[in-house]
């Protein structure tokens, strides 16, 4: 059974930082790229907030999180990670895992809510 498991968020002040985790199992984890979305309201689309590569060679941002939130990946372990510092309200959000190949497979998802 082909699953993602995300775990890491919680309620964090503003300025402050917090890394997700993302654990696959059931499929051939290096051969799909990786991705966090967020859904920050309900009703509202899910936003990409970043990718990476297979390969770990390529990762991409959106504007809003560049330079504050880095995207990584262990093979060995089946995990993708999202670091995200300078925490904003804006981030405040669903956080979901996507890995994408031939197929794309979603995770239940992890609230982060950064408020004061």
């Amino acid at each position: 059974q082909q699953q993602l498991v995300e775990s890491g968020g919680c309620l964090v002040q503003p300025g402050g930082s917090l890394r997700l985790s993302c654990v696959a199992s059931g499929f051939t984890f290096s051969s799909y790229a990786m991705s966090w979305y967020r859904r920050q309201a309900p009703g509202k689309e899910r936003e990409l907030v970043a990718s990476i590569s297979s390969t770990e060679d390529s990762t991409m941002y959106a504007d809003s999180v560049k330079g504050r939130f880095t995207i990584s990946r262990d093979n060995a372990k089946k995990t993708v990670y999202l670091q995200m510092n300078s925490l904003k309200p804006d981030d405040t959000a669903v956080y979901y895992c996507n890995a994408k190949s031939w197929r794309v497979l979603w995770g239940q998802g992890t609230q982060v809510t950064v408020s004061s």
